[in-house]
């Protein structure tokens, strides 16, 4: 699974193959980790993740910036420290401050897609990862 880092190439990566879960969703969704240092991205990263209806991710805070983008669904964005719930739709962006608490929280009525993640990586998300023997 894991690609040498090339710092001075161009890659194209398929979401929809060899694409190791990332254990972060409460429910029957599902998290998958395409962009990751395990195959030699250096300065961001990029998981998918399909909350289905009612679904949620685990509890999240990361050592740097994160991004996200709704690419369908709606949902909201629970800000763990303020208790501040704010609402998602198709096409809106997240921008979370690292060290900042979070959670996504998918409708009751529509699941939630989001593109995104931590830049750069956060390696606590990849260390399931190392134990399976994977590069991180």
């Amino acid at each position: 699974m894991a690609c040498p880092p090339s710092h001075n190439t161009v890659r194209v990566l398929n979401s929809a193959a060899d694409c190791p879960d990332l254990p972060i969703v409460v429910g029957s969704g599902r998290a998958k980790v395409v962009m990751w240092p395990g195959n030699g991205a250096i300065h961001r990263t990029f998981h998918v993740i399909d909350l289905e209806q009612n679904d949620k991710t685990i509890d999240l805070a990361h050592p740097s910036d994160s991004a996200y983008y709704v690419a369908a669904g709606s949902g909201v964005i629970a800000d763990l420290v303020s208790g501040e719930r704010m609402p998602l739709i198709e096409g809106a962006m997240v921008h979370i401050d690292k060290g900042d608490r979070y959670r996504f929280e998918a409708a009751a009525t529509a699941g939630l897609k989001l593109i995104g993640g931590p830049c750069p990586a956060d390696p606590q998300l990849y260390a399931h990862l190392a134990k399976a023997g994977e590069t991180v």
